[in-house]
């Protein structure tokens, strides 16, 4: 009861470039009655860069239906940071190789300290993949990550499972939220 949810849904490199991507979006957000800004997709971040050509359009027209987009295994594909500021991305999502190592890890943990601090510097938001264990949150934490995302928190459920853990106490407690990147 009362939590903010969102729908993050993947987009493939393919999905990117179909000219009825738009107006397929547009009739699913119509016809589902989720509220603006209740519908992420997320992207890959080597997409992105295959497809600078119509991504940048594609990204702008999906931010005016108030879609969130999200740059899925950050870290783990062309690694060029400028595409950041050119094309509007809400959400890094770091990828799950770096987490797993994170603890033990001072190269990996360096990575996603400096990841947070970009995404922060950018007024993005940043989601941690792969976090399996209280030592990883709590590192991801102490790095001021604004969310993480794996079987610490939960293993996949069924409906009626995932409802009542909505109901429960979350282990990581919301951020309070940095504003979203409006370029």
């Amino acid at each position: 009861g009362g939590k903010e949810l969102t729908l993050a849904v993947n987009l493939s490199s393919r999905q990117l470039v179909d000219p009825t991507l738009i107006e397929s979006v547009r009739s699913i957000l119509a016809e589902s009655g989720l509220a603006p800004g209740q519908l992420s997709l997320e992207i890959t971040e080597s997409a992105i860069i295959e497809n600078q050509g119509t991504a940048a359009d594609v990204l702008s027209r999906l931010r005016d239906l108030s879609v969130g987009i999200h740059v899925d295994d950050f870290g783990t594909g062309y690694s060029s940071l400028s595409y950041l500021h050119r094309f509007p991305v809400d959400v890094l999502k770091i990828d799950r190789s770096f987490t797993a190592s994170l603890s033990r890890d001072h190269g990996d943990h360096e990575i996603v300290r400096t990841i947070i601090t970009l995404a922060g510097s950018l007024r993005l938001r940043v989601i941690a993949e792969g976090v399996e264990t209280s030592e990883q949150a709590t590192i991801l934490r102490e790095l001021a990550c604004d969310y993480g995302q794996g079987y610490w928190f939960s293993h996949p459920l069924p409906a009626p499972a995932a409802g009542a853990l909505l109901n429960k106490p979350m282990p990581w407690p919301v951020p309070e939220a940095r504003p979203a990147n409006l370029a």
